[in-house]
């Protein structure tokens, strides 16, 4: 048996139960977590703004070391260091042929599994995101790890499996920064604290961080802000000051909110790059009127998991961390046990701090 962070219900405070895992199955290895990142999407799922199967375990940003395999397993074995893959690609689906792997159409079918149970009562559960990182153990597919990068303490490693693909891949795939461009990022929390080291990384000769917090600025020029800004209805006015009157060439959106994205969108220079990374619910809707697109000539794009292909980009986010180009210890805000998960979800809820770790 192992702890774990259970949800119980949409809606329902996480509780800290006993669960029991099966051995692995063919296909199938077992990870001893050494901590796990405590992601907004774990929040989105926990209130219903995204959906899964329930009960379940949350948690899909993690690391750790393989303690069995099943059968037919080769890729790695026991005492292997991994990174959890939350979101496998298929291989074979459309999105997978066009190279798209990020948007793989098969990539969260292993949620709706049963993987384990409750010990008190046997009763089932599912792997939030897959992966179910908020444990002290998991099982997964070994489509679902990837080898740590060597030389990274998987403490730190662990951020890699979203947080730091996510925010790389924003600037480097999906806004494609370009050497003196300006960047603004909405949003510094974990993610968007990713996305300012790899808008610096990307040689951003402006970085803009806006971020509710004041309290945030430090964590965010250590990240690489240039300048920074107190959200608030002006903030649109106030990053074109910035930029000479005329808006930055690129916008990133972490938040998720219509009047976050509404602003994005407006501090984005005519002709400029406006990309969301925030997961906001169906009620947040964002109006254009056309006119404005017709006269902006911005362009206006989601982005799912930083259109990263782990595979690929694992090795180049390890090469930038040993370089000393990309501090994945400056994420971290809070270490925190399994117990502190909730108090986490609520300092994001506040707009307080950066990445919340789970450390085992």
């Amino acid at each position: 048996m192992v702890r774990a962070a259970v949800l119980p219900a949409v809606g329902a405070p996480l509780e800290i139960a006993e669960i029991e895992l099966p051995d692995p199955g063919p296909g199938q290895v077992r990870v001893r977590l050494a901590a796990a990142g405590v992601c907004h999407s774990d929040l989105s799922l926990s209130n219903g703004t995204m959906r899964v199967p329930v009960p379940a375990v949350l948690g899909h940003e993690g690391a750790g070391t393989v303690v069995a395999v099943g059968e037919g397993v080769t890729q790695v074995a026991p005492g292997s260091r991994v990174v959890l893959n939350w979101a496998p690609s298929c291989g074979s689906c459309h999105a997978c042929s066009l190279g798209e792997v990020w948007l793989c159409a098969n990539a969260l079918t292993g949620a709706g599994n049963v993987y384990a149970r409750r010990a008190s009562d046997g009763s089932d559960l599912h792997p939030g995101l897959n992966v179910a990182a908020f444990a002290e153990e998991t099982v997964v597919p070994v489509s679902c790890v990837l080898p740590a990068p060597d030389g990274i303490p998987l403490t730190e490693a662990a951020l890699l499996g979203c947080a730091v693909l996510t925010g790389y891949g924003a600037v480097h795939h999906s806004a494609q920064v370009q050497p003196g461009e300006s960047v603004a990022v909405f949003g510094a929390g974990g993610v968007g604290l990713a996305v300012l080291q790899a808008a610096r990384i990307a040689g951003a000769a402006q970085i803009v961080a806006v971020d509710v917090s004041p309290e945030k600025e430090p964590l965010a020029r250590e990240a690489g802000a240039t300048d920074y800004v107190v959200a608030s209805e002006a903030t649109a006015r106030e990053v074109r000051a910035l930029t000479g009157g005329n808006g930055v060439d690129v916008a990133v959106e972490c938040v998720g909110r219509a009047v976050t994205i509404r602003a994005a969108w407006e501090s984005t220079r005519r002709g400029g790059r406006t990309t969301v990374v925030g997961i906001g619910g169906k009620d947040q809707q964002v109006t254009f009127n056309a006119l404005e697109i017709f006269h902006w000539g911005r362009t206006l794009a989601g982005c799912v998991y930083g259109n990263s292909d782990p595979a690929r980009d694992l090795p180049v986010l390890a090469e930038h961390v040993r370089a000393g180009r990309l501090d994945l210890g400056g994420l971290v805000t809070d270490r925190i046990a399994l117990d502190g998960i909730p108090a986490a979800f609520d300092n994001m809820i506040a707009g307080k701090g950066g990445r919340a770790l789970v450390v085992f």
